[in-house]
């Protein structure tokens, strides 16, 4: 067995730290120039910190690629950016991605609100979810929401009556399984027909979505929606997805003589976990790869080049943030085919990233509080809960001399990390920081014992 120990920050796009994060003379990681150990004095650990300049920068640069690969100019009809909120959202990161030009997709109520409370206009969020009860329908219309994506041929009568009944009639999107199955994990690849989300291309049901969206008046049928799954590092399945739904649209098109002005082709590009990983795709790559596939399908099929849409979540936030964790227990543990691996146990765990227990990622972490000029060893970090999968780091090499009290920052948590965080073992969530300008400020406070007990009305 052997370990790789965290790569240094070095303000690459491409790496696993935010562009923000470096060591300073004393050995001590900050973000943003906020010294990670005043921010664990400050506020305690875990935390997560998002470097607010890096997520800006790379929200700005979906919107700056996307601008300019689908403009008039490159014969194409523009596109449109929305933020996937299940990635993390909080009212000042809604605002931030707006205000680099990003839309936000909701996928339920909670979300719907955070967009709404953060001051977004109806138009700029769509509504999503495989599930959407009738009050999440209901108050996406009463807000005027740009788009209400359908994702079941049960869906479309639901909505259908809800506009009806609201004197609107709402615009709405058919959600296409393509059968493209991409993802780093099975549970994350959206596309492939057995799954929960959207309607067959294969087996007639989404061409059927399309008829009946036609047929109901209270219903503007405005584009297709094609999602293939998440951390998706290679972009030729996009190209695949994106082909079949344009095949869709004008074959809908010369059957009915509707030709649906959108296409959404969707999100999940990966990013770096590790410094084993492969490079992610950059913006500007994305938008060239997907816009020449629109334009030549385009012209094959003799119809007008669609208004595109893409939902980028974790490829904004997820290298914009890092957790930051306490050591408590050091043990060597001796392993059965010989040698020693280090456990090394934090003050989170599963309750603050699910993803190492749910879909066996991979992350890598770095002593924040100080250097080391140990040697290394086989390190696993494990949290404070009572389960053996509760792992946040499966292998990393860590200084010999690590010990209770040292600081662990774990970097390419942003995406995923709080919004899918739990109160298992009655732990409470830990807040979210904004670090800038050599400070931090609190946009999630951290959930006490007291908010844990006050949802518990027994005697």
């Amino acid at each position: 067995m052997s370990s790789t120990p965290a790569p240094e920050p070095d303000g690459a796009t491409t790496g696993v730290w935010s562009t923000g994060v470096a060591r300073s003379a004393g050995g001590a990681l900050a973000v943003a120039g906020a010294d990670l150990r005043e921010v664990a004095a400050e506020h305690g650990t875990p935390a997560y910190v998002l470097d607010e300049a890096d997520l800006r920068r790379r929200a700005r640069g979906f919107t700056e690629a996307f601008t300019d690969a689908f403009s008039a100019d490159a014969g194409l009809a523009g596109a449109d950016v929305y933020y996937a909120g299940k990635a993390f959202l909080s009212v000042a990161v809604a605002r931030w991605v707006h205000e680099e030009g990003l839309r936000v997709d909701a996928s339920t109520a909670g979300e719907l609100a955070v967009a709404l409370r953060a001051g977004l206009p109806g138009e700029a969020i769509g509504l999503h979810g495989n599930n959407k009860s009738d009050a999440e329908i209901s108050t996406a219309l009463e807000h005027g929401v740009g788009r209400i994506v359908v994702d079941s041929l049960a869906e479309i009568p639901r909505v259908a009556g809800i506009a009806a009944r609201a004197g609107v009639r709402a615009p709405v999107m058919v959600r296409v399984t393509t059968g493209v199955h991409a993802g780093g994990h099975q549970f994350i690849a959206t596309a492939h027909e057995d799954q929960k989300f959207g309607l067959s291309l294969a087996s007639g049901a989404a061409r059927k979505a399309v008829e009946e969206i036609l047929a109901t008046d209270a219903l503007d049928l405005i584009g297709l929606h094609s999602h293939i799954g998440s951390q998706i590092l290679d972009l030729d399945g996009f190209a695949v997805a994106a082909r079949a739904v344009l095949r869709l649209r004008a074959e809908v098109a010369q059957a009915t003589g509707h030709l649906m002005p959108e296409v959404d082709l969707g999100g999940g590009y990966g990013i770096r976990y590790t410094d084993a990983d492969d490079v992610p795709p950059a913006p500007d790559e994305i938008a060239g790869r997907l816009a020449a596939v629109v334009r030549e399908t385009c012209q094959e099929l003799g119809s007008p080049p669609p208004r595109v849409s893409i939902e980028p979540g974790r490829s904004v936030v997820g290298p914009a943030g890092l957790t930051l964790y306490t050591v408590g227990t050091v043990k060597d543990v001796a392993l059965d085919g010989g040698g020693v691996r280090t456990y090394v146990s934090v003050d989170g765990g599963m309750s603050d990233n699910i993803r190492p227990a749910l879909y066996g990622a991979a992350y890598t972490a770095a002593l924040a509080n100080r250097s080391s000029d140990a040697g290394t060893v086989d390190a696993r970090v494990v949290g404070k809960h009572c389960e053996s999968g509760d792992i946040v780091v499966h292998d990393v090499a860590l200084p010999a001399d690590v010990r209770a009290g040292d600081l662990l920052a774990v970097p390419a948590t942003g995406a995923y990390g709080r919004s899918m965080a739990s109160t298992y073992n009655l732990v409470p969530r830990p807040p979210v920081l904004a670090a800038a300008d050599g400070r931090t400020r609190v946009l999630v406070r951290r959930e006490t014992l007291e908010d844990v007990l006050g949802l518990d009305v027994g005697t």
